[in-house]
């Protein structure tokens, strides 16, 4: 049983100038549970994620049809700064604020919603940064720069970033793409202890990595959405020829 749904998309199709990049994707993800997508380079994974928090239309020339559903409310008759709170996002390679401190890195979400007394941006800063697994590397500096850091560090940084805005859903665009199999593991990691307060999207080209730290997984085939299924089943069972052949390795 999937059980609740917490966002979902219905018939999604997004356009680059005259050309979809995805076309009719409609796709539940769960409550509290990590759903990896999978698929070769090109089919439509990270523009159907920024779809999920309205990042897409800040690409010139694109448009969106189709539904995408928050608790059951279209995120696209909202305001996009109140639905990006919501649906948080970590992007593909580490993207720190470079001139910022680890300290301001993290507040920066919460001093752009808005004026909060110091007490509770300081416990909002140790709450995400523990939450990212980092407050006990960094605890004793978190007035250095942070591009003091490694790139595994800077990459749970960006996580802790995106958890100081209270966001119920966070998106992961390759997060571990550009790290060490260390940092990757470590990554891995927290995404296991994500899923107990948020629902988790992540693309990744790895399968392996889907195997380990998906609960379900969709496979994304020239902008169509091939299977979605138990990760486990996904994988040891698919229904599609298609989805078997990349999971061999026979293309991709």
């Amino acid at each position: 049983m999937m059980g609740a749904v917490k966002l979902k998309s219905e018939q999604l199709t997004a356009y680059y100038g005259e050309k979809p990049a995805i076309r009719d994707i409609s796709l539940e993800f769960p409550d509290r549970r990590v759903t990896a997508i999978i698929g070769p380079s090109g089919c439509g994974k990270s523009t159907f994620i920024r779809c999920l928090n309205r990042m897409h239309e800040t690409a010139p020339r694109t448009r969106v049809e189709g539904k995408v559903l928050l608790d059951g409310e279209d995120i696209y008759s909202e305001d996009p700064v109140r639905v990006r709170r919501r649906i948080g996002m970590v992007f593909q390679k580490p993207n720190p604020f470079a001139t910022m401190s680890i300290y301001n890195n993290v507040s920066a979400a919460l001093r752009f919603n808005g004026r909060h007394p110091r007490d509770y941006v300081d416990a909002a800063v140790v709450r995400s940064l523990q939450q990212a697994a980092l407050w006990d590397e960094v605890k004793d500096r978190v007035d250095t720069p942070a591009t003091s850091l490694s790139g595994g560090q800077q990459q749970r940084l960006c996580i802790a970033r995106a958890l100081a805005a209270n966001p119920e859903v966070l998106l992961m665009d390759e997060p571990c793409s550009a790290l060490d199999p260390l940092a990757t593991t470590k990554i891995e990691e927290l995404i296991g202890q994500l899923k107990k307060d948020y629902t988790v999207v992540i693309v990744t080209h790895n399968l392996q990595q889907a195997a380990r730290v998906a609960d379900y997984t969709a496979f994304f085939y020239l902008g169509g959405l091939i299977e979605f299924a138990p990760t486990e089943d996904l994988f040891e069972r698919p229904r599609e020829r298609l989805t078997e052949q990349y999971i061999t390795g026979r293309f991709g």
